[in-house]
């Protein structure tokens, strides 16, 4: 199997079909990807982190239990894990 970084080196010269297609891979994965992507948010740019911000959206409540922990540890990081905390929750996150 693919890492979650492997998947995304792929999204250097992607056009927006291949994009879309490599989130649907990673939403796919779901849960067991959602460590990863999450260290890989914090350092990531550009079309990378569109991506990996929109993955752990749609792959759902998952998701949150990591993005606190990150924001904990990385206070540079805690309005992008609120704001993603927010979405997913559909409310204001607490």
């Amino acid at each position: 199997m693919q890492t979650v970084n492997d998947i995304l080196s792929k999204l250097e010269n992607a056009d927006n079909s291949t994009k879309n297609e490599i989130e649907n891979i990673l939403v796919n994965i779901g849960k067991q990807a959602v460590p990863q992507l999450v260290d890989q948010l914090q350092v990531v740019r550009g079309i990378k982190r569109g991506v990996v911000a929109m993955t752990l959206i749609r792959i759902g409540d998952a998701s949150v239990e990591y993005l606190k922990k990150a924001a904990m540890c990385n206070k540079d990081f805690q309005w992008i894990a609120e704001y993603l905390i927010r979405e997913i929750k559909g409310s204001i996150a607490a």
